[in-house]
């Protein structure tokens, strides 16, 4: 069993508190420990405590999500990648060291591999595929889908534990 797994069998069920304060979290990332206290009629040692805890097993991360087209970046978009099965911790191994690559899982389907990317240019977009991701021992076969526009981009779904 990984770490990831122990972690989620130690605590099963994230409690009210743990939702409400991922909740205000995601519709805004910049709330201090301060805010989010009043908000939720709480000590801010206690939203400290909670927020420690979210982050350290992985609940949870606070981060900026930023516009890769506003940011000068011109292409986006998702990586399928087929790797032989006895050989895809070690893609995924090498996958993680490439900076334009900022999301990988393990997915069912033809692709057993999904890559989410972000590239200056053609240029860059094809350095990544051909040199970088093709190379790796155990990929057999990379398909590419590039985003057009954004549509929808929200972050804010809750969890899986609100009534």
């Amino acid at each position: 069993m990984d770490n990831d797994s122990k972690k989620i069998l130690k605590r099963k069920k994230l409690d009210e508190i743990d939702t409400q304060l991922i909740s205000l979290l995601q519709r805004d990332g910049r709330l201090t420990n301060t805010d989010i206290a009043k908000k939720m009629k709480i000590s801010e040692a206690t939203v400290r405590t909670r927020l420690k805890k979210l982050i350290d097993e992985e609940y949870i991360q606070i981060v900026a999500v930023s516009n890769p087209y506003k940011l000068g970046f011109a292409i986006t978009g998702d990586i399928y990648i087929s790797s032989e099965p006895q050989k895809i911790e070690k893609v995924i191994s090498e996958l993680k060291k490439i900076k334009e690559l900022w999301f990988i899982v393990t997915t069912t389907g033809p692709a057993n591999i999904n890559a989410e990317f972000i590239v200056k240019d053609r240029d860059q977009l094809n350095e990544l595929i051909h040199d970088k991701i093709n190379t790796i021992d155990g990929v057999t076969e990379v398909e590419t889908e590039i985003i057009l526009e954004y549509k929808k981009r929200k972050y804010d779904f809750g969890t899986a534990y609100n009534d």
